[in-house]
């Protein structure tokens, strides 16, 4: 989340991103707006990552001066919030709670990892200060408005910290997952194949007798698929959260 800059004039700081008009369109080779520097700039940062995203390089994708693009936003921080907000409205917004509040969250929580998974470079941005974009603002609210009310959470004090605790938990979730894909991409080793080069020494250090727990885990856990771990370390965030609820 970024702040309004300093206007020169007067001191005052001006509008954020979100409050300020859309520049009217003017005759060119290469019109713009918004939504077509913000498309481009996620597409450069799907293919390669947000190092590839500047000012000038969007410029270039839309055959457009970098100044031009100022007409439209002030800074990279300010389009970095713009891709953000278009990625949240890719994510269903989680509906009222029919049955159980926590298969609302479940679902949240499901989409926006498959939209990390397809914007790896939105993990990177994830954490910190609250996303102020009207998407990702109508995400708060809905995941908020799921849990309040619900038994046991009456008191917006014990909502906050139920619906904080799944979003911690799905932010690191994504970016472990996001992590090891990238380790794939620069080690070109897949995890079998980083487990086969790395195990002798593991079964070396675990023969030592120093770690008998991690030894359990290696030799003796499931090891589940992606799918399945993000889902069981979100049911026990959820239901840990439930368990703690005065009224279950």
């Amino acid at each position: 989340m970024t702040a309004g800059r300093p206007d020169d004039g007067t001191g005052e700081p001006t509008p954020l991103i979100w409050e300020r008009p859309e520049p009217p369109r003017r005759p060119a080779p290469s019109p713009l707006s918004r939504d077509r520097i913000v498309h481009a700039a996620v597409e450069l940062a799907d293919a390669d990552g947000l190092e590839a995203v500047s000012l000038r390089k969007v410029a270039a994708a839309l055959d457009a001066g970098p100044m031009r693009l100022y007409r439209y936003l002030s800074t990279k921080e300010e389009l970095l919030d713009l891709m953000v907000d278009a990625v949240y409205a890719e994510i269903p917004a989680p509906g009222p709670a029919a049955g159980d509040w926590r298969d609302a969250l479940r679902s949240f929580a499901r989409d926006t990892r498959r939209a990390a998974l397809r914007h790896e470079w939105f993990a990177d941005l994830l954490g910190g200060r609250p996303h102020l974009g009207p998407h990702a603002l109508a995400h708060l609210e809905a995941a908020l408005a799921t849990v309040h009310g619900a038994p046991g959470f009456d008191d917006i004090d014990a909502v906050l910290p139920a619906v904080y605790s799944v979003q911690a938990y799905l932010i690191g979730a994504i970016r472990q997952e996001i992590a090891e894909l990238r380790a794939e991409r620069t080690t070109g080793m897949n995890e079998s194949q980083w487990q086969a080069a790395t195990g002798p020494y593991l079964e070396r250090m675990l023969a030592t007798g120093r770690y008998p727990t991690l030894a359990k885990a290696v030799r003796d856990a499931t090891h589940p698929d992606p799918d399945t771990a993000f889902d069981a370390g979100l049911d026990h965030v959820l239901n840990g959260i439930a368990a703690r609820s005065p009224e279950k």
